[in-house]
């Protein structure tokens, strides 16, 4: 049946929209804010020491981040001092730059008497000169008791703690400080009382503050629900405000999330280099400039495109002291371990991004079910140190019907362990 005009017309109609969106993410320069020095750790197995935090500082400025988390202020028993506390203290010490540098502070409360109290970690934001802050609040009914506040309060309270923050704390080059306000709650607090939401992001629009950053704290909206609070929020906060994102990975559409927040009217993105997160993973920095490097994003070549990948994964090995998980996309083990010669991506191809794009390399993992004689060769290089070239096609023709036998004779075998990798190659050279 030939193809009507009106349906290849249609046709076009939706690839220019598919096309439309693309050109709006090759073309912009988010808004990030890293953080490596707080974000990684919370969910790891073992954290960063002081040494740990002092030696990553300097390689995330080399990598090209303008705007970096030291860490948090606003947690529990403050008291208590954390690591977080000593590094920032130490940097103050020892007159180490904290341009562009923020920490997490919570607000302020103005009491019923008119009577304005700083938060325990705003007075830490001044003792340790930190020039700016992610500013947190709390907007669903269970944040807001958690946080004894309710909406009055808050609403009293937010441009109290915003002049304050001015009034008190000595921003970039002795400037203002740059406070952006963290809706820990956000796309909860969408989905519960967006009314609520609409009110206070109106309230903050008109604050001398830089922007507002929205939390999807689990990771469990979908990424069209995150684009229609986005939208949404940019329809209060009018440029030159700034709109970023953090988007935890609990349903697995984290990256998604951050895609759809972009192409719906935010500026950026915060969280670290790595995976790791305080659950299960986050939608990573890194995994955002690879995936805008995949899109032909030429704003990214500010960044240290060959060190992405060692970084990432040294990053998330230092702070579990365990290995990235292999199957982890973009930055795990297998993600550049071909199985199958199809499945290598190829530089210059539409929405490919091959290892060497972000500082790794192809390597190759044997699946006894399609691993081709490319792929068995390259894994017996590998294994070997030998030219992957000098292994013969009829010898890795026979390991695959050696491989395929095996299977259909009940023996399970991982033949991409080099022991039985070597004595597949040693069967299929003598039969």
């Amino acid at each position: 049946m030939p193809v009507t005009q009106n349906a290849l017309e249609n046709a076009h109609a939706i690839l220019a929209k598919a096309q439309q969106k693309i050109e709006q993410l090759r073309n912009i320069n988010p808004y990030l804010i890293d953080l490596s020095l707080r974000e990684n750790p919370v969910g790891a197995r073992i954290g960063q020491t002081l040494k740990d935090k002092l030696d990553i500082l300097p390689k995330l400025r080399a990598f090209g981040f303008q705007n970096i988390h030291l860490g948090t202020l606003d947690y529990s028993m403050p008291e208590e001092l954390e690591v977080d506390d000593d590094f920032m203290m130490y940097l103050r010490d020892h007159d180490i730059d904290m341009t562009s540098c923020f920490a997490f502070t919570d607000i302020g409360i103005v009491q019923p008497d008119g009577t304005f109290i700083p938060s325990p970690s705003q007075l830490k934001l001044k003792a340790y000169t930190v020039p700016n802050t992610l500013h947190e609040i709390y907007l669903t009914d269970t944040g807001m008791a958690g946080e004894h506040y309710d909406m009055e309060t808050l609403c009293r309270s937010i441009p109290a703690s915003v002049q304050w923050l001015n009034d008190n704390i000595r921003g970039d080059h002795g400037g203002k400080p740059r406070i952006l306000i963290n809706i820990v709650d956000g796309c909860d607090a969408f989905a519960e009382n967006p009314d609520r939401v609409c009110a206070i992001l109106s309230l903050l629009a008109g604050l001398e503050i830089e922007g507002v950053s929205i939390e999807d704290d689990r990771g469990t909206f979908l990424p069209f629900q995150v684009g229609a609070y986005v939208a949404i929020a940019r329809s209060f906060l009018p440029a030159p405000l700034k709109l970023l994102v953090h988007m935890h990975a609990g349903g697995g559409f984290e990256n998604s999330s951050i895609i759809e927040a972009l192409l719906n009217g935010a500026d950026g993105a915060w969280g670290g280099l790595p995976k790791r997160a305080a659950i299960i993973g986050h939608a990573s920095l890194g995994e955002l400039i690879a995936n805008l490097v995949r899109l032909g994003n030429t704003q990214m070549q500010e960044y240290q495109l060959d060190q992405l990948l060692p970084l990432a994964t040294g990053f998330q090995e230092l702070d579990d002291e365990q290995a990235v998980p292999d199957d982890l996309p973009i930055l795990g083990h297998n993600a550049y371990r071909l199985s199958l010669s199809f499945f290598r991506q190829i530089e210059g191809r539409f929405m490919d991004l091959p290892p060497e794009a972000i500082g790794g390399q192809y390597r190759y993992r044997i699946c006894p079910v399609v691993s081709d004689t490319a792929v068995i060769a390259g894994r017996l290089a590998e294994v070997t140190g030998q030219p992957a070239e000098s292994f013969t096609d009829d010898v890795l023709k026979q390991m695959i019907r050696l491989m395929r036998r095996d299977l259909r004779a009940g023996e399970r075998i991982a033949y991409d362990e080099p022991v039985q990798l070597l004595a597949l190659y040693a069967r299929a050279s003598v039969t």
